[in-house]
Parts: structure tokens; sequence; C-alpha cells
């Protein structure tokens, strides 16, 4: 493995960093303390900050040994925000603040990004622009469309970007990425069913929308095996009925609401003119009425074949071809989406091992993203900074693509 000395050097701080973040959790577009924390650094560092974008975003400004004259520019990305949960671990960097935890890892990501940054304000090996960008408001706020509209690539112009999630269960010291859809898209669906309270005794008198509800759930799955075409991934998920207040009642209304995930936006405007029909004639059928919401949040998260590979050669450079797996696309969602559709990119991973680096006190659950016991792995700190800086050193080193 072949990680950048200074790095190393320099990591225990670079970690001292992370945990700090990590006992300071933020929500979407909360993230002030942490942007301040991001801000302050790189200044101290040299490096040029421009503040604001998405509300809390920071966007670092590292010239090359040209002092940018080249006008090339890539963009590095990292999420800085945390989830509204409760940790359950107890070692001395646990949040401090009740109901909020990073359980993704967004503070390590910043602190691979934040390393990169400080070996970046003394050594600049290639010509062009780093445009280091701390992001808000993965989970759920959509930063990265924030931060587009509030004018990041107008302003900070790439040729490409690229962005990292650590990976438990996947080694460390192993790096994943592949070419087209590595996330899926995210939406949402609420179905309220209107139908006819009445005594439960009294059934004829009432129009149940209780086996209305049902009939939906089931014949939603038949979108999914009989009308998509088998070969395209895609999840409909109910994941909450609510209907019912007495036993004896045959209640008025029942309400669907659950998840839609597919890897191309095709399947997902099919999926969900089929499920307005559903809904809406499985109601029909039965004499009930039918309000029909469908809520489109991340797109599908696709790599650029030529970005994903070029990725590639740069992690194998590091760990070798051995330790760079091919990534199987999750039903995950992930906003850096909208990066990728404003440039081309791609999305890597890095392994978090299965944590068994997690401190004396950590929780009873497993060390997986969004567990309540999760931890960030500070030995990947070094890693994932020194792919950020290779990654740029040899986009800067090849001829401009077309």
């Amino acid at each position: 493995m072949k990680v950048i000395d200074s790095l190393l050097t320099q990591a225990a701080g670079i970690a001292s960093l992370r945990r700090d973040i990590h006992a300071h959790p933020e929500l979407c577009f909360e993230e002030v303390r942490t942007a301040d924390l991001v801000a302050a650094k790189l200044t101290e560092w040299g490096i040029p900050v421009h503040r604001g974008m998405g509300t809390t975003g920071v966007v670092g400004i590292v010239h090359g040994r040209d002092g940018g004259a080249s006008g090339r520019a890539i963009g590095l990305r990292a999420d800085m925000d945390a989830l509204p949960m409760q940790e359950h671990n107890a070692f001395a960097h646990t949040s401090q603040h009740p109901g909020k935890m990073h359980a993704c890892g967004h503070d390590g990501h910043t602190a691979m990004l934040l390393a990169a940054a400080q070996h970046f304000a003394t050594e600049r090996h290639f010509d062009g622009t780093v445009y280091l960008i701390f992001q808000p408001a993965e989970e759920g706020g959509g930063g990265a469309r924030e931060m587009i509209a509030d004018g990041l690539f107008s302003q900070f112009d790439v040729e490409a970007v690229f962005g990292m999630h650590n990976w438990p269960g996947m080694g460390v010291g192993q790096f994943a990425v592949s070419a087209g859809p590595v996330m899926a898209s995210s939406n949402e669906f609420k179905i309220t069913i209107h139908g006819k309270g009445g005594h439960a005794a009294l059934p004829h008198t009432s129009i149940d929308p209780v086996p209305i509800a049902c009939q939906m759930v089931q014949a939603f799955q038949t979108i999914i095996s009989r009308n998509k075409k088998p070969v395209d991934a895609a999840v409909i998920s109910v994941t909450m009925i609510h209907t019912g207040e007495a036993t004896n009642v045959v209640p008025t209304r029942c309400e669907l609401q659950g998840t839609v995930r597919t890897f191309s936006n095709e399947v997902l405007d099919l999926i969900e003119a089929r499920m307005r029909e559903v809904a809406e004639h499985t109601c029909a059928a039965h004499q009930a009425q039918c309000a029909f919401e469908f809520v489109r949040n991340y797109p599908p998260t696709v790599n650029s074949p030529a970005e994903a590979e070029f990725a590639r050669a740069v992690m194998q450079g590091i760990v070798g071809e051995a330790n760079v797996l091919a990534q199987e696309p999750t039903m995950g969602a992930e906003d850096f989406a909208y990066m990728l559709q404003a440039r081309p990119g791609a999305y890597c991973f890095i392994g978090n091992g299965e944590g068994a680096h997690r401190m004396a006190g950590h929780g009873e659950g497993p060390c997986t993203l969004h567990n309540a016991s999760y931890d960030f792995n500070d030995d990947l700190i070094p890693l994932g900074a020194t792919f950020w800086v290779r990654l740029a050193e040899a986009w800067f080193a090849q001829a401009p693509r077309a």
C-alpha cells in the first residue's frame, strides 16, 4: 500500500478533528460548527474558502504550481451532516447532542478531504485547480442540489467531480468503483383510501378501505414482476399502513406509505404510472376514492465510464489491482447523483472494515451504516487522503478530455 508519508505523519491530528466532529453532530443545513471548523482549518493552511453555498457549504480553492493559470479544474466532494438518531456508543468521542449521530461516516469523509487539503497546502504537484467541496445535507436534504442551485459549478467550473463513501464490511486497504449505476433513486409515496366507515357487524353498509389496501399492496408487487423488464432492478416497499381506531369499527380511511427505488428514470416513470393506475382503479372497483401522492427525492447515482475507470487506475496504483473491487450497485441513495447529472465523474467506495477498530465502549450493534453502534475507522484517513491527492495529480497529468 503506497500511502503518502506526510499523510501518515499528520494522521493523528486529523483523526482528532474527526472525533471532534463526531462528538458534535449537526443535521441537514445546520452544519454551522462543522463548517466553521472546516473553514478555519483551510484558512490556517493558506487555502482560500468560499462559504454559504447550500446554506452551510464550504468550498476550498487549491491552485496548483501554475496558480490555476491552465484553467483546468476538478472537484472533490465530502459530506458533513449527521443523522437524527440516538448514538449507543459510550467512548470518549460519542455524540454530545441527544438524538443526533454521525452514523454514516460523514465525519470521516470530511476528515479525509481535510487531510488531503493539509497536504495540498505544501505540496501542489499539478497544474490546475482543485475545488474541495464540503457539502451539507446529504441525508435527505439534497445539499448537493442546493449547492448547484447556488452556483457551485457556474462559479467553480470543473472538468469532473468525484465523491467517496466508506463501506463497512469491505476490508481496510480496499477500494471499489464501477461504471454506470451504483446507487438507486429514492422516492416516496403516500396513498390515502377514502371509504365509508360503519359498524364492523354491518360491513355491507360500509366501504371498507382495509381490504382495498391489502389488494393494493399485493398488486404493487406485480408491477415489479410483470410490468418492468426482469433485468431492470427496482424495489417497491410499503412500509407504513395507518388505519382504524377501534376493533368494532370499519374505518373511514386508510393510508399507505413507502418508497420506490430504481436505477433509471425510465423504470421510475413506469412504476409511478402503474402504481397510480393500480391505486385509482382498485379504489374505483370498490366504490372508494383515492388520493395518490408520489415524491421524487434523489435520482440514481450513475458513474461516467471514463471517470470511473480513471479512479480505478489511481486506486490500483495505491493498493494494487487485487484490492480494487467492482462496486455492486446498492438500492441505497446518494445526493451526489445531482453532481453527476451536472458534470462527469465517479462515486467511489473505501473499505471501513468489520468494526474491530471501534474503541472500548462501543454499542452492542454491528458497525454498519445508519446503525447506532457505528463509528468511522480512522485508519482510513491517510489512505483516503492519498487517493484524493493522487487522483488530482493524475488528472492534471493527462491531456484535457474533449
